[in-house]
């Protein structure tokens, strides 16, 4: 059974966070709210984890997942970014785009894309997700919660209790959440390519 956490939107319960931290150490997999939909996450050396959202998501060898960070002193650990990019990217973030960049050394090899090396990464514009990041001290791991056979993210703490109650070990709940996902922009060429339209603008990247 998935542990439920009612957190405060403006002010979560310091408590709550870091008890929810601990089940993420111990390589449990969560529900979480973002500021574009719910997320499914883990520990980035959470191997098990990976293979859980996989089997929920109904998702292939060769899905992109994506590290949601804290800030851009950890973003810049996993991935390359020239200056003019750096400054690109920073203009547009805390917000809902995830980047995809070729990614560093720091970047365990199974959450890499197969062909490209490269990996997704996003800084949340959320005050929970922000105060779990800070509280664990790495990225999430993470993946869309969207089901397979559905076209729209689940927006409900509880209702995602009840559908995912016997596969998840906790769920967050802040009230509800948006239901749609971020913008998807792959900066792994030399031109910008947006891979998926989203909460976040793609008019700087066009």
């Amino acid at each position: 059974m998935a542990r439920y956490f009612d957190l405060h939107p403006d002010n979560p319960q310091p408590r709550l966070i870091s008890q929810i931290a601990e089940i993420l150490r111990a390589d449990g997999l969560i529900a979480y709210p973002t500021d574009s939909c719910y997320a499914l996450g883990c520990r980035p050396g959470n191997k098990e984890g990976l293979d859980r959202i996989r089997e929920i998501r109904g998702l292939g060898s060769d899905h992109h997942f994506t590290l949601v960070c804290r800030d851009f002193a950890q973003f810049g650990q996993f991935v390359h970014l020239s200056n003019a990019l750096f400054r690109q990217v920073k203009a547009a973030t805390p917000g809902g785009y995830t980047f995809i960049l070729p990614a560093t050394k720091e970047v365990p090899r199974r959450l890499l894309h197969p062909r490209k090396k490269t990996v997704g990464v996003r800084i949340p514009d959320h005050l929970v997700t922000q105060a779990l990041l800070a509280e664990l001290g790495e990225p999430l791991v993470s993946s869309t919660l969207l089901l397979p056979d559905e076209t729209e993210p689940a927006t409900q703490g509880w209702e995602i209790k009840e559908r995912l109650d016997h596969v998840l070990d906790a769920v967050i709940d802040s009230g509800e959440c948006g239901a749609t996902p971020t913008t998807v922009i792959d900066f792994s060429q030399e031109e910008p390519e947006i891979l998926r339209r989203g909460t976040g603008d793609t008019s700087p990247f066009e």
